[in-house]
């Protein structure tokens, strides 16, 4: 008896679905300029099914999104994919807007706490901004995921372009946007965040 109720949870097991990992950002994450699958998002998936984690990936990411038009959408975003995982990656675009940091604040709150009220965890990636748009707001602009995530008690990416972010080399012709040789470093960057979260693998 033993046995066979043995072999039906295993069954049960075999058949629960991957739970998903939703990615959640802007151009940076949606692979702008880039080939399909060559996006850091895409990568995520191959080396979770490479490494035999019982995850699949989402990619929600919207080139141009802001923290507000990601606070109005996050909802419906929930209900589709039903995450266990929420990579937000936005506020960038906030940045180069000159967005007021109390605002941005407020959106990404208000995107965490709805992850939150359905039961999903969230690793928020942090952005800089070039040093053109003024070292006072630049640093607090930086210093405002920080305190999110300290006060929220996340999962911390502190900058997504770290390693590379004064190489030319690893963007597009516009200087902003990561090349795809970058991809890989961006979902090492992530990885490292994201790994703690994450089940163990299923042994197949």
């Amino acid at each position: 008896m033993r046995s066979i109720v043995a072999g039906a949870l295993a069954l049960c097991a075999a058949a629960a679905p991957a739970a998903t990992i939703l990615v959640y950002g802007d151009s940076l994450s949606a692979g702008y300029g880039l080939q399909p699958g060559q996006e850091w998002a895409s990568l995520l998936a191959q080396r979770l099914q490479t490494e035999k984690w019982d995850y699949k990936v989402a990619n929600a990411s919207i080139s141009g999104e802001t923290t507000h038009g990601g606070a109005k959408r996050i909802e419906a975003a929930l209900v589709a994919h039903r995450p266990a995982i929420v990579i937000v990656e936005l506020g960038a675009n906030d940045g180069l807007r000159g967005s007021a940091l109390e605002t941005t604040r407020t959106n990404l709150e208000a995107i965490i706490d709805a992850c939150r009220r359905a039961k999903a965890h969230v690793v928020l990636v942090g952005m800089r901004l070039p040093p053109n748009y003024g070292t006072p707001y630049a640093e607090k602009f930086h210093q405002n995921y920080r305190e999110i995530a300290k006060r929220g008690k996340l999962a911390l990416v502190p900058f997504l372009f770290e390693g590379f972010a004064d190489k030319p080399e690893y963007f597009l012709s516009d200087g902003f946007h990561p090349a795809a040789n970058a991809q890989p470093l961006m979902l090492d960057t992530v990885w490292k965040d994201l790994r703690p979260l994450l089940k163990k693998p299923v042994m197949k």
